[in-house]
């Protein structure tokens, strides 16, 4: 595994460096934003902070020149990824666009349709969101039951979404839904490119563990949806989710990145209220490190294969699964050095951190489930990387 940087590639860090202490929001490294009044407040916020990225071509590099990239390879988005973490950036609202949508339009999309829809997602002019999950698929994808069927000028579809973050902000929503009822399950599927402000479109934000609303349930009632919406042909949408959930569930540099702050954060913690003194949690400490580190390990393995020309492997497979659970773990330990004051929201004055350690737990507490649940991932490594026969039952 050779990771060592190029002089071009230890320059285009430098130059991210250089450009987020001079424009970060706030006091660089602190990673403190601003109060907001609402969700709404915060998303106006985050449009502009990435439109100002988008101007120094920081945002989508490994994107094509001519839709505003800068035709880097894999190395530079981790770059990137590892400096907006590292200075404690906020994310990019628009990110589901960036890093899941606007590739697979560039992969399975016509020249028209990435003319139409990728300058503005860079910018986040636009914002699109991701219309896959469904509440009677549960995480078998191929099981949903939107349907489309053919009208005057397009299609009609009719279903329910759920789990879609940013769905009340959204332009644009990539929707999967089943045009062929008769055929094999993965195979009557077409993806679709929806307009979230069409009629028939309703948007219910739901209000999660940690009080935020960011994901949203979508009824699709009689939506009409025109023919060039239509993202490869009919019945090919199993394989183009596939390019859309391969990014989404591969290498994570501003997870690992975040987590390797996490670590930081936890050791001082633990040395703050004397809890490092106590045998048990310093091994629970020590496994935090370890899984940390390994996590960094398969990160780079991934990368260094990827870098060379070669295909997402077995590594990328197990990534989302390995952090997800890796990632509970380290907050549980993290709740226990905390101890009593672990009941404390960040209201309260005597709460360390103000109340992020315990936003942090709970938020990561669906990070099993999302981006793919433990169970499903299992099935695919088994499946897809290992090659072992279903269950014929």
């Amino acid at each position: 595994m050779d990771l060592a940087p190029t002089a071009e590639q230890e320059e285009f860090r430098y130059e991210c460096r250089r450009w987020l202490q001079e424009h970060l929001p706030w006091e660089y490294g602190t990673g403190r934003p601003p109060r907001f009044d609402d969700l709404a407040e915060e998303v106006e916020f985050l449009r502009g902070w990435q439109a100002a990225l988008a101007r120094a071509r920081l945002v989508g590099v490994t994107w094509p020149e001519e839709h505003g990239g800068r035709g880097a390879g894999p190395l530079h988005h981790y770059i990137v990824q590892e400096e907006l973490a590292r200075a404690r950036a906020p994310e990019l609202v628009g990110r589901i666009g960036v890093n899941l949508i606007g590739p697979t339009i560039l992969a399975h999309g016509t020249s028209e349709q990435q003319r139409r829809w990728l300058p503005s997602i860079l910018p986040a002019e636009r914002i699109f969101c991701q219309l896959f999950s469904e509440p009677d698929a549960g995480s078998d994808l191929a099981s949903l039951s939107t349907r489309a069927v053919p009208a005057d000028g397009g299609w009609r579809l009719t279903g329910q979404k759920v789990w879609t973050s940013y769905a009340q902000f959204a332009q644009w929503g990539l929707c999967l839904a089943r045009t062929d009822p008769d055929a094999p399950k993965h195979r009557g599927i077409t993806a679709f490119v929806v307009d979230m402000e069409a009629d028939g479109v309703e948007v219910r934000p739901l209000r999660q563990i940690t009080g935020e609303s960011d994901f949203n349930e979508v009824w699709l009632n009689d939506v009409l949806v025109a023919h060039d919406q239509m993202i490869g042909p009919p019945g090919d949408g199993w394989r183009v989710s596939q390019s859309t959930l391969g990014v989404e569930r591969g290498t994570n540099p501003r997870q690992l990145v975040i987590h390797l702050q996490l670590l930081d954060d936890l050791f001082r913690l633990a040395a703050d209220t004397g809890r490092n003194h106590d045998p048990v949690v310093r091994q629970a400490l020590a496994r935090a490190y370890s899984e940390v580190r390994l996590f960094q390990l398969q990160n780079w393995r991934v990368l260094s294969g990827m870098a060379a020309g070669r295909d997402h492997g077995p590594e990328s497979a197990t990534a989302k699964l390995y952090w997800s659970e890796m990632s509970q773990r380290l907050h549980a330990t993290a709740i226990d050095v905390l101890g009593p004051s672990a009941t404390l929201d960040g209201d309260d004055e005597h709460s360390p951190a103000s109340g992020l350690w315990q936003r942090s737990w709970l938020y990561y507490q669906a990070a099993t489930i999302f981006a793919g649940t433990s169970e499903i991932q299992r099935n695919i490594i088994a499946e897809r990387t290992l090659g072992l026969p279903r269950d014929p039952r």
